[in-house]
Parts: C-alpha cells; structure tokens; sequence
C-alpha cells in the first residue's frame, strides 16, 4: 500500500505495508487517510469490543479499583472479626479446661493419700 499524494502527516490510520512481504522483514506501516469522514462534533456508536477513550478507561480503572478496595476492606472486616470469636472461644476452652486440670490433681492427690502405704 503506497501513500498517495492527497495524504497528509497527520492522520493517524496506519495499514501494513505490502514492501515488507517481498523482504520477509517484519511488516512497515505507512499513513493512509481513513475511510469515512464524519462531521465535526458526531461521535461513532462504540461497539462493545472497541476501545474507549483514555478518560474513561481511567475512569473505569478507577472505580474497579475502588470496589476491590470496599471488597478488600470488608473481607478483612469479616476475617478480624471470625479470628476474634476464634479467640474468644478458645480462651473459654481453656478456662474450662484449667478448671478441669485443677479437680484433676486434686483427686490425684486425693487418691495418692488413700493408696500410699501409711507409716507411722
């Protein structure tokens, strides 16, 4: 594809040269005019698939950012609050368990008194 001489540096629609085929080096792009004109001030119907202006792909980073954030922050909300209850239940396991451990050596004790040979 050559560039004809009604063509001018600032368009920016680019095509593949057909020079570079022949070389079998990577493919060159020359400046073409694009293939429709539009009015000043009409804008072309996205398609889903196209891209979007710079602004609104800050935008849309911006607020992905933002919900994974409020995501992320209740996340950690919920997990502080499952290892507290976590905390909380195994202090309690414990407290019952020193109880348990005390009565335990108590009647260790208890039984040594009784079974142990009396020597007076």
């Amino acid at each position: 594809m050559a560039v004809t001489g009604d063509e001018t540096d600032e368009e920016t629609d680019l095509a593949p040269s057909h020079m570079a085929a022949a070389t079998g080096d990577m493919p060159t792009y020359q400046i073409r005019a694009p293939t429709t004109a539009l009015p000043q001030g009409v804008v072309m119907a996205a398609s889903p698939g196209s891209l979007h202006s710079p602004q609104q792909l800050a935008e849309e980073a911006t607020r992905k950012r933002e919900l994974r954030l409020m995501k992320n922050r209740e996340a950690a909300k919920e997990c502080r609050r499952r290892k507290k209850e976590y905390v909380k239940c195994l202090e309690s396991r414990v407290a019952v368990l020193e109880v348990q451990n005390k009565k335990l050596i108590e009647e260790l004790e208890t039984l040594k008194d009784i079974c142990s040979p009396k020597t007076d």
